[in-house]
């Protein structure tokens, strides 16, 4: 068989790949099948884990919500096990976003799943949410609103067919609701009112946006919203929640007055102790954005990771997307980016070990590029320490595609590309990371170095010696004695790397 035609094949064999969702309530897993684009669930698991009621005023995790976090995911990890490495995507919400501690817990709730688990920015959860959710409903009617209520955070995007236009993810959650007006499982008529008035103030920002944007249909998501559906008596998922609905549910829960004598149609223990925060946040978004009718969609997150995961595997990378969103936005000069990363990439191929599940992903060529495509960002502004404000922008922007942890590296990257070589920021990195970066830094702060004229024509002919000692600079005999200020720069980057242990030697002929 031809190679064209094994490919061919491969990229035709059915592919299994899984998401897990590490909610603030609830942990979710889903396994599918892609057999030619068509997606069959394999398997489906979700554990009541309450995370979000675990997290301290000062913001730590604490010890049993751990515990009972990681015993859910050693659970799932035996239900991956055999899944290749980028097949599953493991991604934490606002909880782990809010927790102090999150990255030691990060650790270990990677090796009890046997993969990374990722931490995503808000945003970037109702990019996912959004994406998972128009799979279900609103096919006939373009324009959707879609809500999804978590423990800890709930989502609000406004989209035009796959596209999201106006999209926030706001502080409001069931269990948090719960913590701060229900304490004990008491409901009094003071307290509900109390609880929908402060998810309105917390919406009042955003609302008249989203009042003013429009949309043709509203679509909930999430356990909260399809168990508000379920309790108000509703015989099929076709059903909706409507203002009226709410108004008597929130009667039902004053009336009854505890969480122990409420009774509910549908409507679990699990799911009945945080039923009166997740009515108060959905009633407030009733009442601040004017929503006349709801549709409730049984996908959410975990379906829009897996066709997160399935377009990176199909060379449809949102993260691509999000980095030439963040150059057009910024007014990168795309040319020298691209000249930059073209030659970067032909010197880590020198470096490369294909052994590494980085290399053989592909995921450091990625993101070599994204850095190189990236690396001038902050001249938008100052050209004064542009490293620096690139990397400040690239740690906080909301990157499409992107988690906490692909951001920090990608930040990283940008700031190390010139100046002094600190290595106390490569330390800072997850562990598996380390090693790759500083081989990631070192070919780009060399190509930055050889395009340093911005010559459109120029094709650098040199590539790298790696050894155990020190990396040469090798190619033709006359190009570097022809460039004595490209020759110069190398001696001063050379004096650089050499603080931080790194011998580079760029004077050797080939």
């Amino acid at each position: 068989m031809s190679d064209s035609l094994a490919n061919r094949a491969v990229q035709a064999a059915p592919q299994t790949v899984a998401a897990v969702d590490l909610g603030s309530n609830s942990f979710h897993m889903i396994v599918v099948r892609d057999d030619a684009g068509k997606l069959h669930v394999v398997d489906r698991l979700k554990e009541s884990v309450r995370l979000a009621a675990g997290l301290s005023a000062d913001r730590t995790l604490d010890a049993d919500s751990a515990d009972r976090a990681l015993a859910c995911l050693e659970r799932f990890g035996q239900r991956l096990r055999g899944l290749a490495p980028g097949h599953v995507r493991a991604v934490g919400t606002n909880t782990l976003r809010r927790a102090r501690d999150a990255d030691a817990f990060l650790a270990r709730a990677s090796e009890a799943l046997g993969h990374p688990v990722e931490v995503i920015y808000g945003v970037e959860e109702a990019r996912l949410i959004y994406g998972g959710v128009i799979q279900d409903l609103g096919r006939e009617q373009p324009r959707r609103l879609v809500i999804d209520i978590g423990g800890g955070s709930t989502e609000l995007i406004i989209g035009e067919m796959g596209a999201p236009q106006l999209v926030e993810s706001i502080s409001l959650g069931a269990v948090v609701q719960m913590q701060r007006f229900f304490g004990g499982g008491k409901i009094t008529r003071k307290s509900w009112q109390a609880a929908v008035t402060d998810a309105r103030l917390t919406l009042e920002p955003i609302a008249r946006a989203y009042r003013d944007a429009g949309w043709d249909i509203a679509i909930g998501a999430s356990g909260s919203v399809k168990s508000i559906l379920r309790a108000t008596g509703a015989q099929s998922a076709d059903e909706t929640i409507t203002p009226a609905g709410l108004k008597s549910l929130g009667r039902a829960i004053v009336k009854a007055g505890r969480l122990d004598k409420l009774d509910l149609p549908g409507v679990s223990d699990d799911r009945k102790a945080i039923f009166p925060g997740g009515l108060a946040v959905l009633t407030g978004i009733f009442e601040s954005l004017g929503i006349e009718a709801m549709r409730v969609s049984d996908k959410a997150l975990r379906e829009g990771v897996v066709a997160d995961l399935l377009g990176r595997l199909h060379d449809r990378d949102a993260r691509e997307s999000g980095v030439l969103a963040a150059m057009n936005r910024y007014d990168v000069d795309q040319a020298q980016a691209e000249r930059v990363a073209k030659t970067a990439k032909r010197l880590l191929g020198d470096y490369a070990d294909e052994n590494d599940d980085a290399y053989a992903s592909g995921m450091a060529l990625r993101l070599l590029r994204w850095a190189a495509l990236l690396h001038e960002i902050g001249l938008a502004i100052s050209h004064k320490g542009y490293h620096k404000h690139g990397e400040y922008i690239l740690r906080n922007a909301d990157l499409q595609g992107f988690s906490r942890t692909d951001q920090a590296l990608l930040a990283t990257l940008v700031r190390l590309h010139r100046g002094r070589f600190r290595a106390d920021l490569i330390e800072a990195l997850p562990a598996e990371w380390r090693a790759l970066a500083r081989q990631l830094v070192i070919v780009l702060r060399l190509a930055v170095i050889l395009h340093r004229g911005r010559n459109p024509k120029l094709a650098p002919p040199v590539r790298l010696r790696v050894g155990k000692r020190e990396i040469r600079l090798v190619g033709d005999s006359h190009w570097l004695a022809e460039r004595p200020l490209t020759q110069a720069d190398l001696d001063r980057e050379a004096e650089l790397l050499g603080r931080a242990d790194i011998r580079l030697v760029s004077r050797t002929d080939d």
